[in-house]
């Protein structure tokens, strides 16, 4: 199944290449020609639903930024991702699908806040989780895990209070994982967890 649908669209999209991919039919497709990709990915090819849509920071490979997209087919019964690298590593940019799939909508507008990507025809690009003018995003590289301290967005609480937003708190990290064994041995742990131990958590 994962090769059949691959084949077929790279009959329909000449550009379109395999993708890496442990899991589902994966595909990487140029910024030009993702608009008609998408279009034919719902109404010709069966998927009808956008799972999630997120990005990759490469840091200082180039391209910079991949948007990647996950799909999911009732008629096939399986998913599909597609991955779009931005050709400005200075100023990321793709194609909105928010016409074709409105849940694109939040989804771009979480990837915009997170990565600074932004989605060329959007309907209302604004950031999601963080405030208009926060200066950063903070799932790029070259954002720190603790976060950063910044000026709270209004100026008249922060003048009357001398508060700020504060970096998060490590908690523990560095976080590490083991490569190998069931999940539940292999989530990320905290190296040093005596915080744990020095807040234990009350009885209800």
């Amino acid at each position: 199944m994962s090769d059949e649908i691959i084949a077929r669209l790279q009959e329909r999209f000449a550009e379109v290449v395999p993708r890496d991919s442990l899991d589902w039919p994966a595909v990487n497709c140029p910024s030009g020609r993702w608009p008609d990709l998408a279009s034919a990915l719902k109404s010709e090819f069966g998927y009808a639903f956008l799972m999630d849509v997120t990005a990759v920071d490469w840091n200082e490979e180039n391209p910079r930024f991949t948007v990647v997209y996950h799909f999911y087919s009732d008629e096939r019964r399986g998913y599909l991702r597609v991955a779009v690298d931005c050709s400005n590593d200075i100023e990321p940019e793709v194609p909105s699908i928010a016409h074709l799939w409105p849940t694109a909508d939040w989804h771009e507008r979480e990837t915009f806040d997170m990565f600074g990507i932004r989605f060329e025809g959007h309907p209302d690009l604004k950031r999601i989780l963080m405030w208009e003018d926060y200066p950063y995003y903070p799932l790029r590289k070259e954002f720190p895990l603790a976060g950063r301290e910044t000026d709270l967005p209004d100026s008249e609480v922060a003048r009357e209070t001398g508060a700020k937003v504060i970096g998060a708190p490590m908690m523990g990290g560095p976080f590490v994982a083991e490569g190998e064994g069931p999940m539940s041995e292999s989530e990320p742990r905290g190296k040093d967890e005596t915080w744990a131990e020095e807040n234990p958590k009350r009885e209800t």
